[in-house]
C-alpha cells in the first residue's frame, strides 16, 4: 500500500458531503492514530484539532512530537490547534484521545454542547447510561443514547466509550464462545505492548532487558468492563454478564500489539479444542456486514494454526490493525479449554475502535 494511505475495505458508499470530525488530544499518541487512520475516510473529515493550553495556538506541525511510522497528513499540518473547549469547535462530532486526568469534565462539556463524544478514555465508561461499545460484539447497546440523551436533556449530544485496549482483544475472542458454550471463569495474563503507556511511557531503563509486571489500574479495568459489554440493556438500564475473571496486566518491550493467555471453565461440559477453534472461526458480524461500515474487517477472528502464533510483530496488522488473532487452542487441564490472543492495541483497541463506534453511530441515525 502506499505509505501514509489508508485502506479501507471495498464496497462502502462514500458520502457526497462529509461529517466535520475534530479530535482531542490531537498531539498525543492516540490523536495521532485518529489522523493517520481517518486519512481518506469515505464518511468523515477531520476539521478541528484540540490539545493543552500550551499547544493552543500554534500551527499542529510546530505543536506535535509526530511519533507515527508515516508522515503527518498535509492537510493537518498547518491547521491551528485549539483548546479543548466545546466554544471553539463547531464540527459534526469529536474523537477523544484525551489523557483521563483531564477527559472526564471535557467530554461532559462537549456532550451537553451538542457535540457528540467518541472517547477512548476510562473516565465514562462506568457511568450507568454510556456504553462501552465493541460493535462486533455488541452493536444492540448503542442505543441506549436515546436513555442518555433523555437523562441528561441532550438533543443532539452523547458520549460513546471504546473498551480499555486489553480489553477490547479479550471481549472480541469470549463473545462467540461465550454465546455457544457459556463461560464461569476466565484468567488472563497480557503481555502489553509499551505504545499502550503513550509517549514517553515507559522509561527505556524499565523497559530494556525487562518486563513489568503491574500496569497501574489496568487488571480492574479488565475484570470488569467485559461484565459490562457481555452484558445487556433492559428497560433502558446495563444488566452485566456474570462471569469470574482474574487478571494479570504485564508490560514487555514490544511496541505494538497486545497478546494475552487465556484460560477458561465453560458452562457446558465436554466442549472440546476443535469446537471452540470452529465458533471462533464462524464469528461474523452479519448486521455490520449489511451496513458496510468502511473499517469492519472482513473477519472479526482469524485462528492461527501453526503452534508458535499469533504474534506481535507478524499478526498485529491483520485485516489493518481491526481482528483478533488466536492460537494455540488447547485443552486446559485446571479449566476446560485455553488459548493465546494478540490484538492490535492502537487500532482496534484505541482510535480504530472508536471510528468504527462512529460509523455505527452515523448508519443507526445518531449522527
Amino acid at each position: 500500500r502506499l505509505l501514509g494511505k489508508r485502506q479501507h475495505r471495498p464496497g462502502h458508499r462514500i458520502m457526497a458531503t462529509k461529517l466535520k470530525v475534530g479530535i482531542l488530544g490531537a498531539t498525543g499518541t492516540v490523536g495521532q492514530k485518529f489522523l493517520v487512520l481517518l486519512q481518506g475516510h469515505p464518511w468523515f473529515e477531520v476539521t478541528e484539532l484540540g490539545a493543552s493550553e500550551a499547544s493552543a495556538g500554534k500551527k499542529y506541525i510546530d505543536a506535535v512530537k509526530w511519533k507515527q511510522a508515516v508522515p503527518i497528513p498535509e492537510h493537518v499540518k498547518n491547521m491551528i490547534v485549539k483548546e479543548c473547549n466545546p466554544k471553539h469547535f463547531s464540527c459534526d462530532f469529536v474523537f477523544s484521545g484525551l489523557d483521563s486526568n483531564v477527559a472526564g469534565e471535557v467530554e461532559t462539556a462537549f456532550a451537553k454542547s451538542e457535540i457528540p463524544v467518541f472517547s477512548n478514555a476510562r473516565n465514562h465508561r462506568y457511568d450507568p447510561d454510556v456504553p462501552i461499545l465493541i460493535p462486533n460484539v455488541n452493536a444492540d447497546q448503542i442505543d441506549i443514547i436515546a436513555t442518555q440523551r433523555k437523562n441528561n436533556n441532550y438533543a443532539k449530544g452523547f458520549i460513546v466509550t471504546n473498551a480499555n485496549c486489553s480489553s477490547t482483544g479479550l471481549v472480541i475472542a469470549l463473545k462467540p464462545i461465550h454465546e455457544a458454550f457459556g463461560i464461569e471463569q476466565c484468567l488472563v495474563v497480557t503481555m502489553q505492548a509499551i505504545s499502550g503507556a503513550g509517549y514517553p511511557g515507559v522509561s527505556a531503563l524499565d523497559i530494556t532487558d525487562n518486563m513489568v509486571p503491574f500496569i497501574d489500574g489496568e487488571e480492574h479495568k479488565m475484570e470488569m468492563e467485559p461484565q459490562k459489554i457481555l452484558g445487556k440493556v433492559v428497560n433502558g438500564a446495563f444488566v452485566d454478564e456474570d462471569i469470574k475473571i482474574s487478571a494479570h496486566c504485564n508490560r514487555v518491550n514490544v511496541i505494538d500489539g497486545h497478546t494475552e493467555c487465556v484460560s477458561l471453565k465453560l458452562k457446558k461440559p465436554g466442549v472440546t479444542p476443535q469446537q471452540v477453534e470452529e465458533v471462533l472461526r464462524s464469528f461474523r458480524s452479519p448486521q455490520l456486514e449489511s451496513l458496510a461500515l468502511p473499517s469492519l474487517p472482513a473477519q472479526n477472528i482469524i485462528v492461527r494454526e501453526e503452534r508458535d502464533r499469533p504474534q506481535p510483530r507478524l499478526d498485529r496488522d491483520a485485516h489493518r490493525g481491526y481482528a483478533v488473532s488466536v492460537g494455540r487452542i488447547r485443552q486446559c487441564p485446571l479449566m476446560d479449554v485455553k488459548f493465546v490472543l494478540l490484538s492490535h492495541n492502537t487500532v482496534i483497541g484505541a482510535a480504530g475502535g472508536s471510528i468504527l463506534n462512529a460509523e455505527l453511530a452515523k448508519t443507526k441515525g445518531y449522527l
